[in-house]
């Protein structure tokens, strides 16, 4: 695939795993004018918390293009949201961090450091298209498809993916430093065009699992790897608050329901 973000090789360490903390934090943060704009982003997700329009819009676009089958109502997708975060965002990520060497919490620093709004927002529903473009160039994915179907809500939302994912690996893009200090892999850029390329063509492509997914989340993967396997997750979710808070105070592990899978 060529040469890749900094010139590096597949074999040579990416700023992530060898520059010092303060450089990492320093190339996180970016240019004034680059915090100013994040700002604007961060402000965006709170704003669209309130409007219930939008998400029902939003929602809207993908049922109505097939990556969702169902629409769960607010409380659901709330505790879903939840379940995702406890079940599997939070400990693959921090397995596979553990695995790579790597602090959990200083990448987290990291990572609100180079885009804030992307840690206010699980799901994603609530981001702009550039919010989750940026979202998948600064994090290895442990399954990119669901964030590849969540630019579905966009017109150019995948097409625009592919132009900046080439402009990573070219050293072009805008947010190319602060985004090197976070990415640990450094073919990950080339792994991701190579995906939002074959996705273009063809719906049905494989995405690229993270190394450590089949070694202990593979269950996880197969509810939330993907909107339509989310959405339906969600809609098994309690419909009122008590439930809800019982829901959270009482399941600590993955629960299976039958027909999520089915059909993916």
């Amino acid at each position: 695939m060529g040469r890749l973000m900094d010139d590096v090789t597949p074999n040579e360490p990416t700023p992530r795993r060898a520059a010092r903390p303060l450089t990492l934090i320093r190339r996180a943060a970016g240019t004034p004018l680059q915090m100013v704009e994040k700002t604007g982003r961060f402000a965006s997700i709170l704003a669209a918390y309130v409007n219930s329009a939008e998400l029902d819009a939003r929602l809207g676009r993908l049922f109505a293009k097939g990556v969702i089958d169902v629409i769960p109502t607010r409380i659901q997708m709330a505790v879903g949201a939840a379940d995702v975060l406890r079940f599997w965002i939070t400990p693959a990520a921090a397995d596979y961090y553990k695995k790579m060497g790597l602090n959990f919490t200083f990448h987290q620093v990291l990572r609100f450091l180079d885009e804030p709004a992307s840690l206010v927002d699980p799901v994603g529903l609530f981001s702009s298209r550039d919010g989750i473009i940026g979202h998948l160039l600064q994090v290895v994915h442990a399954n990119p498809l669901y964030d590849f179907e969540l630019l579905q809500m966009f017109d150019d939302g995948l097409a625009e993916l592919e132009d900046q994912t080439r402009a990573m690996i070219a050293g072009t893009h805008p947010r190319a430093a602060s985004i090197g200090a976070i990415v640990e892999e450094p073919d990950y850029h080339a792994r991701l065009l190579e995906f939002v390329v074959a996705y273009r063509a063809d719906k049905r492509a494989i995405p690229p699992l993270r190394s450590n997914i089949e070694e202990g989340f593979a269950d996880a993967e197969r509810f939330f790897g993907a909107m339509r396997t989310t959405m339906r997750y969600f809609a098994h979710m309690p419909t009122t608050v008590a439930s809800a808070i019982h829901h959270l105070r009482t399941v600590d592990a993955l629960p299976y329901y039958e027909g999520i899978v089915e059909a993916r």
